[in-house]
């Protein structure tokens, strides 16, 4: 498949040592985006968390509700203890079935829907992480025709989680963080 030049969403999926990477991302984003830009982020499920907080600096971080309209101005994280969906009419969907990869909310499970929603016009990104979770959802995303990152393993904190998304596919793009920034970047500000 061919992949767009035009995007509609971005989702970025991290967990040990990606914080530090995904707050800079974030504040990088210009103040209006032209693509929501979705967090998933591994979490403990009964710990009081100001993830949200911690990550946004001064930009705006929703958890969404179920069923809740994704709006393009937008960044979301996932919401702990629950597996963040997208469903086609690009509604998010909060399920709590069983944790997949030892994990609520799953890296995989979003990006598995993210590329059923959107296909190919969509950008995953998978940073640090000390389990596989998010290779074969950043898989599926390149196989709809999206754009699958994986951050640079040597520059990871934990490069088990970006190495086992280049282990499985040559159409995986390989980046540093600053690229990475430079990318979302281009589909993000908005045209003057």
């Amino acid at each position: 498949m061919q992949q767009a030049t035009e995007i509609d969403i971005i989702a970025i999926g991290g967990s040990a040592g990606s914080l530090p990477v995904m707050g800079r991302i974030i504040r990088q984003l210009p103040d209006t985006l032209k693509v929501p830009v979705v967090l998933i982020v591994h979490r403990l499920k009964n710990v009081n968390s100001e993830l949200g907080r911690l990550l946004s600096g001064d930009k705006i971080i929703i958890e969404p509700e179920d069923k809740e309209p994704i709006k393009k101005n937008q960044i979301y994280l996932a919401p702990q203890n629950y597996h963040l969906l997208i469903e086609a009419d690009h509604t998010f969907s909060l399920d709590y079935s069983e944790p997949v990869n030892f994990s609520r909310p799953s890296i995989d499970e979003s990006f598995y829907s993210v590329a059923d929603a959107y296909g190919a016009r969509s950008v995953g990104i998978l940073l640090s992480g000390a389990n596989n979770d998010g290779a074969a959802g950043l898989l599926s995303i390149v196989n709809a025709g999206g754009i699958g990152i994986a951050q640079q393993p040597a520059e990871a904190e934990f490069s088990i989680m970006p190495q086992a998304a280049i282990d499985l596919s040559s159409n995986i793009k390989i980046m540093r963080e600053a690229e990475i920034i430079s990318y979302i970047l281009k589909y993000t500000v908005p045209s003057k």
